[in-house]
């Protein structure tokens, strides 16, 4: 019998968390590797505070890759539950206070990980894209409506997934951060690696941009699949069509090789111009039904899941 693929997955945020659901389906072989440049929300309060990684994306990944029976399902409801208060623990996670809490107790970050992995069954490994928070910087167009071809560069996660102006690309700040090891070698040991989905500029960009990561990527013997957003995203991708992404991710890592892009078939108005421009990327385009049903830009978990092994195999 032929062993499950190994296959690492970049990104972070509720598209991550849809892939990871997929994935867990297809490998026992999977690693998450998660951005860590939140500022906002209660990951935002906890870094300002304690000086700590954003836990929050991480939170998410380590909820997808929860087994699916009672004691999995129990846990990553614990994780994701959040406080309602008139006070301080208002809109805290308690998953973002459990990881943070190990991070004291243990000192590593990437120890403290493997103990929340531990605790809920995890079905894999969540890694930081790097040990240190990060900031992300944007250049964006037209912010000022009294100057709307004038540039003007906004900091922080929260901040360019809702500005109002157009994103024309985006940096981190250290410029280069650590990379964590972890994530390197299992992006050297992977069969498979999938980026994306997720919020572009915010999510899966940002893992493009750590110096090692992107060496990792680009040297890797693995492939590299690459799943496309079912549509823009208010803010961050506004007016982008399928192409546009495609584009925009080559911009920024115009050395990484694409082998596989993966769309969803309602949402690829021009299936002849995404060809070409995949195939400008060395990529084979495939099309295919990934769209949850019942929620509007929702990836489907299952169908997914369907996809990815064919992919795979």
């Amino acid at each position: 019998m032929t062993r499950p693929p190994r296959v690492v997955a970049l990104g972070g945020g509720h598209g991550l968390a849809a892939s990871l659901s997929a994935l867990r389906q297809v490998t026992d072989q999977l690693t998450a590797v998660v951005t860590v440049a939140d500022n906002g929300g209660s990951s935002g309060r906890l870094r300002q505070e304690l000086g700590v990684l954003p836990p929050g994306d991480l939170r998410m990944a380590l909820a997808a890759l929860c087994r699916d029976d009672e004691w999995g399902r129990t846990w990553a409801d614990v994780l994701q539950h959040r406080f309602r208060s008139d006070g301080e623990l208002h809109d805290h996670a308690v998953g973002n206070l459990l990881i943070v809490a190990l991070w004291e107790l243990l000192g590593e970050a990437v120890d403290g990980l493997d103990w929340v992995a531990r605790l809920l069954g995890a079905q894999g490994r969540v890694l930081p894209m790097s040990a240190v928070p990060l900031d992300i910087t944007a250049r964006v167009l037209g912010l000022d409506p009294a100057h709307p071809e004038a540039i003007t560069e906004i900091r922080g996660q929260a901040e360019v997934a809702t500005t109002e102006g157009h994103v024309v690309d985006v940096a981190l700040d250290p410029a280069d951060p650590p990379a964590c090891p972890e994530a390197l070698v299992a992006i050297a040991e992977a069969d498979w690696v999938v980026v994306g989905p997720g919020s572009w500029f915010t999510s899966v960009i940002p893992n493009l941009l750590v110096p090692a990561l992107s060496r990792g990527l680009q040297e890797t013997s693995a492939r590299r699949l690459l799943t496309l957003n079912l549509g823009e995203q208010k803010g961050e991708t506004d007016g982008f069509s399928p192409e546009t992404h495609l584009e925009v991710l080559a911009a920024h890592a115009p050395d990484l090789r694409i082998d596989v892009v993966l769309a969803d078939e309602g949402h690829v108005p021009d299936p002849a111009s995404l060809r070409r421009t995949a195939d400008a990327l060395g990529a084979h385009l495939v099309i295919a039904d990934i769209a949850d049903d019942t929620r509007h830009l929702h990836h489907d978990p299952g169908k997914l899941a369907k996809i990815y092994r064919e992919i795979f195999e």
